[in-house]
């Protein structure tokens, strides 16, 4: 398959790429990633140099260099390219919008264009807005965005159905729940409080933090998005998630423990203006018609995620000092070295 993957240096478009390249060695994938403070080509260094990735800077609002990037007849794109902080949307909403609607539809508009086969376009659970006690939101549920991130990615998949109605165009729609694992940018609940738990700093809680959500490993989720980019049905949404939902208390409780700090590191600030207070996916229908469920525990994936940022404080110094920003402009000073001497591959 020739996927083009939007987003893709971000943290669970790395980890799509990172599994698509060593379980489809040779087949072509380009990364097409604006570079945002979210983005970070370190996150590709495994695979960096292996035969068929490419890496593209540009915006999926540029239909120009979407144009010049996207090959005719792709089998697939793969839309992870998002905004994606609640808090960050609540600050300023109008970078949202550009990106996550404009973007979308900017995106659907060159797919139609270059005759992609199939465009898979990755939601989120927040769309459905707060759950009751015990429900769990389906994917024929209604939407109802409380926040303005929630509401520009519900947009978004307005914008991907009426594409498929009005045009034909093959989609698929996903939304997952929380997903945590390695590369995750510090600023989301779990990568912070790993990062500040190892250095025995104070771990800001929302609220009472008793919000409820569904976490997901984030390999567990690309396995999913894998296996639906190839087999699933034409014009559905399927739900993601990791089927055992934790108020945010009993997540934070588990991790100090497994690290061996007080729960004294907890300490509690304002609440998030319009706080869902649960989220919770049903995966029944990917369950039944291909037979998926989430590998990886909560207690054994949270344990390896600690361990992973206990192993790569580079990778987290480089993250929090902003180094990292600069990881491409080294990769393609070193690749036009290489030109020069004749050994260049592809960024």
């Amino acid at each position: 398959m020739r996927i083009f993957v939007t987003g893709g240096a971000g943290f669970i478009g790395s980890q799509f790429i990172r599994d698509w390249v060593t379980r489809f060695p040779g087949s072509p994938v380009i990364n097409f990633d604006k570079l945002t403070y979210a983005g970070n080509l370190a996150n590709l260094a495994p695979v960096a140099g292996e035969p068929g990735y490419s890496f593209l800077e540009g915006d999926v609002c540029d239909k120009d260099a979407l144009l010049e990037a996207i090959p005719e007849n792709a089998d697939a794109i793969v839309h992870f390219a998002a905004e994606s902080h609640v808090d960050r949307s609540i600050a300023g909403a109008a970078e949202f919008v550009r990106s996550n609607v404009m973007g979308t539809q900017v995106l659907l508009d060159v797919a139609r264009e270059r005759k992609v086969k199939r465009f898979l376009h990755i939601s989120t659970d927040e769309v459905g807005g707060t759950m009751d006690p015990q429900e769990w939101f389906k994917e024929d549920g209604k939407l109802d965005p409380r926040s303005p991130y929630a509401a520009s990615k519900a947009a978004a998949e307005h914008l991907v159905r009426a594409a498929g109605a009005t045009f034909g165009l093959d989609y698929i729609i996903t939304r997952t729940g929380n997903n945590y694992g390695p590369y995750q940018f510090p600023e989301k609940l779990l990568p912070l409080a790993i990062c500040n738990a190892l250095e025995g700093q104070r771990i800001p809680v929302y609220g009472d933090g008793m919000q409820i959500r569904d976490w997901v490993h984030v390999s567990d989720n690309v396995r999913a998005l894998m296996l639906l980019l190839r087999h699933g049905r034409a014009g559905q949404t399927y739900h993601i998630g990791g089927g055992v939902p934790r108020t945010n208390l009993e997540v934070l409780a588990m991790l100090l423990s497994l690290v061996g700090q007080p729960q004294s590191l907890l300490v509690r600030v304002a609440d998030r203006l319009g706080h869902d207070r649960r989220y919770a996916v049903d995966i029944s229908k990917i369950s039944a018609e291909f037979n998926w469920a989430p590998r990886i525990p909560f207690a054994q994936g949270l344990r390896e995620t600690i361990q992973w940022y206990q192993e790569n404080q580079a990778w987290v110094n480089a993250v929090r000092s902003g180094e990292y920003r600069t990881y491409y402009q080294r990769q393609y000073s070193q690749l036009q070295q290489a030109k020069h001497t004749g050994s260049a591959g592809v960024i």
